[in-house]
């Protein structure tokens, strides 16, 4: 995959996209990380890529003129690819978008500053993303985020498909509880069904544990959530469970 990022600020991306799997990755070939400083693209001596809002208002906006050059002088091979604008007003970013994108050849994402976009900048972008409600300084730690979560997706990124299969989110739960030696520690014990050997029980309990944990940190999660009925049984053992022990 090719991921193209459009910032200010390109250092700021130094750090994280070359170290542990991103960076593996790229030395690998799986990934290739292009990161354009738009500044480049301003057409005056002082480099200006934001002036005053039209109507008045705090702050300034980013002109559409350097930002779509960029774009348009760094345009994807593929048209399997989606050119990502990072916004507090775009759609929440979750995994199953996550999985969707990792199947892009492409993907471009574009970081703002200041107070906001012009807005016939949107009309050069294929969709929006926030990754939360809260405002931060600029789209370069959401592209950070979203960039992460959809690279260990990829093949060959993470050695083994399961590893994240199992994570929280991905099959629409929190994951279960994990443990590893020492089996007590400080008098807190690893339950005895994980050393059992039993597969199915073991199976059984970290369903269980699943919905338990995300019952009780994330029962929006729950909403609409494809119940078989095996989990439905469990998910009402946890409710009776947790009710006894009011």
């Amino acid at each position: 995959m090719k991921i193209r990022i459009f910032s200010l600020f390109p250092e700021m991306f130094e750090g994280p996209l070359t170290a542990s799997l991103l960076g593996k990755a790229c030395d690998k070939g799986i990934l290739s990380i292009e990161v354009v400083n738009f500044r480049d693209y301003a057409l005056d001596k002082h480099r200006h890529v934001d002036d005053t809002p039209y109507g008045g208002g705090q702050g300034m906006v980013l002109m559409p003129q350097p930002l779509v050059d960029a774009l348009e002088d760094h345009a994807p091979d593929s048209a399997n690819s989606e050119v990502i604008l990072l916004s507090p007003q775009g759609k929440p970013f979750s995994q199953a978008d996550a999985v969707r994108l990792s199947k892009r050849e492409d993907l471009a994402f574009v970081c703002g500053h200041y107070e906001g976009f012009d807005e016939r900048i949107r009309h050069f972008v294929d969709s929006e993303y926030s990754i939360g409600d809260y405002v931060l300084t600029g789209g370069e730690l959401p592209a950070m985020v979203m960039i992460d979560t959809i690279a260990r997706l990829i093949p060959g990124v993470i050695k083994e498909q399961a590893s994240y299969e199992e994570d929280s989110f991905f099959q629409g739960l929190l994951e279960y509880p994990q443990y590893t030696k020492p089996r007590d520690y400080r008098g807190m014990e690893v339950p005895e069904v994980l050393l059992s050997g039993h597969h199915a029980n073991i199976r059984r309990w970290q369903k269980k544990e699943a919905l338990r944990r995300t019952w009780q940190r994330r029962p929006d999660l729950l909403e609409g959530y494809p119940f078989s009925a095996e989990e439905e049984a469990l998910l009402q053992a946890v409710q009776d469970e947790e009710g006894s022990n009011e």
